[in-house]
């Protein structure tokens, strides 16, 4: 059998260039990549930057709003608040059992009896 030549039998320029010297298409190709890669951090930037001023932009009137309604919060005085409430408001409920289970829940399993080892 025939072996085939892989060369085309009428290359163009372009194909005979980058054949012959890579690096013309290489090095524009890697440039691009890099310089794209730069100029598209600036725009994702731009996106977290108008997200993060809308969600922290507040109004005058709301900001005055929080501050007009706000105690000052005290560790001491919430723990004098909870301890002086009675500890005995609440109510003992018995649990309805299942039917057939036994008054105090089931009994728990007995151990298994080993059978004596026998020596030879």
């Amino acid at each position: 059998m025939a072996v085939l030549p892989s060369r085309p039998l009428n290359p163009s320029r372009l194909n005979t260039l980058v054949r012959k010297q890579p690096l013309y298409f290489g090095i524009p190709f890697v440039l691009l990549m890099v310089g794209a890669s730069f100029g598209l951090t600036a725009f994702t930037q731009t996106k977290y930057d108008y997200r993060d001023k809308r969600v922290k932009q507040v109004t005058k009137e709301q900001e005055l709003k929080l501050d007009h309604d706000r105690k000052k919060f005290d560790i001491r005085e919430e723990y004098f608040r909870l301890s002086a409430q009675p500890e005995e408001d609440w109510d003992m409920k018995r649990v309805p059992r299942p039917k057939g289970t036994p008054e105090w829940g089931l009994p728990p399993p007995e151990p298994e009896a080993k059978p004596p080892a026998t020596k030879s």
